[in-house]
């Protein structure tokens, strides 16, 4: 086998190992109440894939109602508890960023666009090879906002009792990090 054979063999070898998994959440309609939210199979918090989108959806939600998005995000954390401090840096994260920040996790929105989603409603959740980091019962999922450079982690804990997963503490603030002004608050675009 030639040097350039071996080559090639430890390159599929290192995409093997590489490769990333995905899953997209269709919404044909935002939950609007946490009873709506509880209504998607992924509520059910058996999938942490499916616990990524409904966070983006929670998210969402906050412009038009704040204490639903905090029910979500309650239900979401499960034993972890949602505190005055989460409730209190969402609110300081809209009142800097805006709205657009969340509505970036959508298919179809760009900063050209302001943001504005395509419907149905699709959220990508993704693994990358360093998902599996934190050890067994935990995993790293990683979302692509449309106004940001790199892919954004958030972390959920398996419950072995129930076999549910919900968000790690404070993993999903980095979601609310800031993004590219959209073109609607843009002087320059």
């Amino acid at each position: 086998m030639s040097f350039l054979d071996n080559l090639k063999k430890a390159a599929g070898k290192v995409a093997e190992k590489t490769s990333e998994d995905s899953k997209d959440f269709v919404f044909a309609t935002i939950p609007a109440t946490l009873e709506e939210l509880k209504a998607r199979p992924e509520a059910d918090q058996k999938d942490p894939f499916g616990v990524a989108a409904l966070t983006v959806i929670a998210l969402n939600i906050y412009p038009a109602n704040p204490d639903e998005c905090f029910k979500m995000l309650e239900y979401l954390n499960g034993p972890n508890g949602f505190s005055a401090f989460d409730k209190q840096f969402i609110k300081d994260r809209f009142s800097q960023n805006g709205d657009s920040t969340p509505r970036s996790y959508f298919h179809g929105t760009t900063p050209a666009n302001s943001y504005e989603p395509s419907e149905p409603y699709t959220v990508t959740v993704k693994t990358t090879p360093h998902s599996h980091d934190m050890g067994e019962g935990y995993i790293t999922l990683y979302l692509q906002s449309s106004g940001a450079d790199s892919i954004r982690p958030v972390s959920f804990r398996n419950q072995p009792s129930t076999g549910k997963w919900f968000l790690q503490s404070d993993s999903w603030h980095g979601l609310l990090a800031g993004i590219r002004k959209p073109a609607n608050e843009n002087p320059w675009a």
